[in-house]
């Protein structure tokens, strides 16, 4: 069942990826400004719709982004939900620079048990479940085969020869707090490097073994970090809530993420 589901969301980021890059290369993003001044592109929809017509089938219920609004009362009996952001890293998306992500998480009694994160420009696909790790693959979108993907995907974390200490951090949401907490590092490790990336491509760095640490101390929503806190986790790190000390919890009343530190 679990390998079902992996497939399923695979799948939708994958084909979710195509449309994504039709729009991104046609340059025409119909760029729309929401309630909370982010941004909407028509990639962003028609991502939603593409994932929503994979996940429906599984008839488990789905909160996306870009979904209708769905309240507490009806979210808090669901045992098991998707959280999907279609499009995450709207602004890099729009400043061209290709980090944005496709965000596909399973949810069960509140834990991440399988993320996926596709990165369209640049064709990499991140996955896990708890039964089987996290992995990383370099996709053709135009050849790919399932079952060979997973088959030849590669397990994470890779080793790095490079044993500097690095923190990745936000590219468009640097905080004082943030900064504070990288000369903090300084302190402690001497040479530190530090990275900038837009999306969930920080919580992948993290899980790839790229960086030693992500520290967010700045807004987030749930969909912006579920599927990351999977493959984290399978990966073999965690995704703190820095103000529980505990692992993010998701299907909260609110939806709002409080800071966090991965690593």
């Amino acid at each position: 069942m679990m390998r079902q589901l992996l497939n399923t969301a695979i799948t939708a980021a994958l084909e979710a990826g195509k449309v994504i890059l039709e729009i991104y290369h046609s340059g025409e993003f119909d760029v729309e400004i929401k309630g909370d001044n982010s941004p909407l592109t028509k990639a962003d929809t028609a991502s939603h719709n593409v994932i929503m017509s994979f996940l429906t089938k599984t008839d488990i219920p789905v909160l996306s982004e870009e979904g209708k609004s769905i309240t507490y009362k009806e979210r808090k009996i669901w045992r098991q939900l998707w959280i999907v952001d279609p499009i995450d890293g709207t602004k890099e998306f729009i400043k061209r620079n290709g980090e944005f992500t496709v965000n596909i998480a399973l949810i069960e009694n509140q834990k991440p048990i399988l993320g996926v994160i596709f990165v369209p420009a640049k064709g990499d696909l991140y996955f896990s479940t708890k039964e089987i790790g996290a992995y990383k693959f370099s996709v053709d979108l135009e050849l790919f085969d399932l079952d060979t993907l997973v088959s030849k995907a590669s397990k994470i974390p890779f080793e790095r020869e490079d044993k500097t200490f690095t923190i990745v951090a936000s590219r468009s949401h640097m905080s004082p707090e943030t900064e504070a907490y990288v000369q903090q590092m300084r302190d402690i490790h001497g040479e530190v490097n530090l990275i900038s990336k837009g999306s969930s491509l920080k919580l992948c760095m993290v899980a790839e073994g790229v960086a030693n640490c992500y520290p967010r101390f700045a807004p987030t929503m749930e969909w912006d970090t579920a599927a990351g806190q999977a493959i984290c986790e399978h990966a073999g790190f965690q995704v703190i809530d820095w103000s529980t000390k505990e692992k993010m919890l998701y299907n909260r009343e609110e939806l709002l993420n409080n800071w966090f530190l991965v690593r």
